[in-house]
C-alpha cells in the first residue's frame, strides 16, 4: 500500500496499447491511486488542460503524438511544467534515454518491466513533486501581500527604484534633484495604497514585484 500522503493521488496513464494500460490500472487502483488513460499525446493535452494530474506515465512510441512530443508540451507549459513524468517505453536505446532524462523526464523505464520498480520510482517522484510544491506555497505565502491593482504613479515608481536600492530620502531627493519633503510624500502615498507599514516591506514589495 502507499503512502498514506499519496493516497487519491492522480496519475495520467498514455499508451496506444490497452493490455499495458489495463494492467497499470488495476496494479494502481489497487494501491489507492486514481487513473486516467490517454491513448496517444494529443489525448493527454486535452486531460492536461481540463484537469492536470499529479503524475504522467507515458510510453515513447504512439501514433499521432508520440512521448517525447508530449513531453515538450507539459514542460513548455508554465500550469503543467512541474508534473513529474516517466517514460515507460520499449525503446532501450542509451540515446533514447539521454534524450528523454536531457528533455525533462523524470525517470526512463524499460519495457519488460517490474510492477515494484515503477511503483516505487512513481511514489518517490509524488514525493518530491509534493515536496517542491509545498516549498513554493510557503514561499508565495510569504510574499509581501498587498491590495490587488495598485498602480504607481511615474513620479512615485522613480521614488520606489531608489528605495529598493536602500538610499536614504536624502539620496533620493538629490538623484531626483527635488526636496526631501517632496520624496518622503511619496513615500507616504505609497504605503497608504499597499498599506503596508514600513518602508522595508514597501522596499521587500518592490524587489518581489519587479519594479525596481
Amino acid at each position: 500500500m502507499i503512502n498514506q500522503a499519496f493516497q487519491g493521488a492522480r496519475i495520467l496513464l498514455v499508451d496506444d496499447d490497452p493490455s499495458c494500460t489495463a494492467l497499470l490500472t488495476e496494479f494502481f487502483e489497487i494501491q489507492g491511486y486514481e487513473i486516467e488513460v490517454a491513448e496517444n499525446g494529443e489525448k493527454a493535452i486535452e486531460v492536461l488542460s481540463e484537469d492536470p494530474p499529479d503524475l504522467i506515465v507515458t510510453d515513447v512510441i504512439m501514433p499521432r503524438m508520440d512521448g517525447f512530443a508530449l513531453l515538450e508540451e507539459v514542460r513548455s507549459n508554465i500550469e503543467t511544467n512541474w508534473i513529474p513524468l516517466i517514460f515507460l517505453t520499449a525503446k532501450s536505446l542509451s540515446n533514447d534515454r539521454i534524450q528523454a532524462l536531457s528533455s525533462g523526464a523524470n525517470a526512463y523505464i524499460v519495457k519488460p518491466f517490474r510492477l515494484n520498480e515503477l511503483s516505487a520510482q512513481v511514489e518517490s517522484l509524488l514525493c518530491s513533486s509534493h515536496h517542491l510544491r509545498q516549498n513554493t506555497l510557503k514561499q508565495a505565502e510569504q510574499r509581501i501581500q498587498v491590495p490587488t491593482g495598485i498602480k504607481l504613479t511615474n513620479a512615485e515608481l522613480s521614488v520606489a527604484k531608489l528605495v529598493a536600492k536602500g538610499l536614504s530620502n536624502l539620496e533620493i531627493s538629490q538623484q531626483l534633484v527635488t526636496s526631501k519633503r517632496t520624496v518622503e510624500s511619496h513615500i507616504s502615498h505609497m504605503l497608504r495604497k499597499t498599506e503596508l507599514s514600513n518602508r522595508t516591506e514597501l522596499s521587500r514589495w518592490i524587489l518581489e514585484n519587479g519594479l525596481a
